[in-house]
């Protein structure tokens, strides 16, 4: 819930041009190898999870899966903002990655897992 909601107050301050966000080469590449990689992970692990039928590396593969397409959101917003210079798009991005955020907070909350104690 933190992150989420440090994401929501950078994202405002960046919109209301208190501070404007800068993209980042190497952000991007970091995003671009995830946007790839986690979604091809996410397919190994549904193909595993399937033959040892294992409920819990399903849903591994599912954080996967979600990791890949917020790197693509993340990844979106940067390069709208280097290529065009809208320096809203990266914090629009942003905000729409909060309700991912939330969920995937509260989810780890009910589990008992939280990311930390894990």
């Amino acid at each position: 819930m933190v992150v989420a909601a440090f994401v929501v107050v950078t994202s405002g301050l960046a919109l209301f041009g208190v501070r404007e966000p800068r993209p980042s080469v190497l952000g991007m590449v970091i995003l671009a190898i995830a946007a790839v990689f986690m979604p091809w992970l996410a397919g190994k692990k549904r193909r595993l999870a399937t033959i040892a039928r294992s409920a819990s590396l399903r849903a591994d593969a599912v954080e996967s899966a979600v990791c890949g397409y917020m790197s693509l959101i993340a990844l979106a917003g940067l390069a709208v903002n280097a290529v065009w210079g809208k320096h809203w798009a990266d914090p629009v991005a942003a905000l729409a990655l909060t309700p991912l955020i939330v969920q995937e907070g509260w989810e780890a909350i009910r589990a008992g897992h939280p990311c930390c104690h894990a």
